[in-house]
């Protein structure tokens, strides 16, 4: 009897184990299966004013699906005439103004009141031949006017593509889609960390916003139902002051419209893709290397300027631009090289930009070679 009662004991340990064991093992399927999905267990949480929020709907920007992005009636749309390159992805932008709230221009640079929120969104057609099929989000980037200056907060989007959660320490994600040609694309997209926002919107060292100077908004806008220029609309909207009139203000084009001229174009390009670093307030002021709209100096170009320190950066080449020899220039090799250390800019993108590395062939082979 107590050999038989032993092995009934010693049986039923094992089976207990082995439902636990299935059990735990359910469990943690369940789990994974959750945390693939982007479907967190979070906590409801309120719309109190205590930013951050961890889930993006609980700041109610959009009506309806969330993943259609139409914006609340308290949001403004707004877009930069160039448009700074990620990966090919595809952008809306929206900014909120507190209630009675008023945004400023101060010479050339654009004060947002304490409040404002600036929205960014980056998804993926499907198919970029055929973009009213079908998106996938990838993250909306918020920058928020605290009390102690602006702060930004990346939110990743579930695979439902029904709400996004906020994620400070970044991701690397696989994004496929059929580009423009009809070629099936694969990028390992990189969603920057909190930290990392800052080593691109940097102005004397502290977080700003890149893409609302007055320069990037002085043209004009298809609303919808009607079309207006952005800072004649937010003026007249009575969000923004010191506006007088478009003639009076900077104004950059788009540098994907071929039939403004080259060096225009350039300009552009460079100006929203490089400039945020390579200005007098940016990081890489120390370069020597000014890449603002409007800068005419050829040495603060890079015109036959060689690099302060540049390292492996440089390749084998000795000038930032070699005047009529773009494959010789270490501003094109840097812009066609996805290689640590190498690669201009540092962060932001995991692929090369083809047709802006052409659109600066074309604007270095333009000019006139040195004797």
């Amino acid at each position: 009897m107590r050999c038989s009662s032993r092995k009934k004991w010693v049986l039923g340990l094992i089976l207990g184990i082995a439902f636990s064991c299935q059990e735990k093992a359910e469990n943690t399927n369940q789990e994974t299966s959750q945390a693939k999905s982007g479907e967190r267990a979070l906590a409801p949480e309120e719309a109190d004013g205590n930013y951050p929020y961890r889930r993006l709907s609980t700041y109610g920007f959009f009506e309806g699906k969330m993943n259609e992005l139409e914006p609340a009636s308290n949001l403004t749309l707004y877009k930069p005439a160039s448009s700074l390159f990620t990966d090919y992805a595809w952008k809306s932008r929206f900014v909120y103004f507190p209630d009675g709230s008023q945004a400023e221009i101060i010479g050339e640079e654009m004060e947002l009141p304490v409040g404002s929120i600036l929205i960014k969104n980056f998804y993926y057609p499907n198919d970029f031949r055929k973009p009213e099929e079908g998106k996938r989000i990838i993250e909306t980037r918020l920058m928020i006017h605290e009390e102690g200056g602006w702060q930004a907060y990346p939110y990743l989007w579930n695979e439902e593509q029904t709400d996004a959660v906020l994620k400070v320490v970044g991701a690397q994600l696989e994004v496929r889609f059929t580009d423009a040609s009809g070629k099936d694309q694969i990028i390992n997209y990189l969603v920057p960390n909190k930290n990392q926002c800052k080593s691109c919107h940097n102005k004397d060292e502290k977080l700003a916003p890149i893409g609302i100077q007055p320069k990037h908004l002085n043209h004009e806008l298809d609303y919808g139902s009607f079309k207006s220029n952005q800072l004649a609309y937010w003026a007249e909207k009575g969000n923004l002051k010191g506006f007088e009139g478009a003639d009076t203000h900077p104004s950059v084009i788009d540098y994907e419209d071929k039939t403004q001229a080259l060096d225009d174009r350039a300009m552009a390009y460079l100006d929203i893709n490089c400039s945020h670093c390579h200005r007098a307030e940016g990081p890489a002021s120390t370069s020597g290397l000014f890449l603002t709209y409007d800068q005419k100096d050829p040495l603060k170009l890079g015109v036959n300027k060689t690099p302060v320190a540049a390292g492996k950066g440089a390749g084998s080449f000795r000038f930032d631009i070699q005047p009529g020899k773009a494959d010789e220039s270490i501003l094109t090799y840097r812009m066609n090289s996805t290689e640590v250390g190498v690669a201009m800019p540092e962060i932001g993108r995991t692929t090369v930009h083809e047709e802006g590395v052409e659109l600066i062939r074309q604007w270095i082979n333009s000019m006139p070679e040195s004797k």
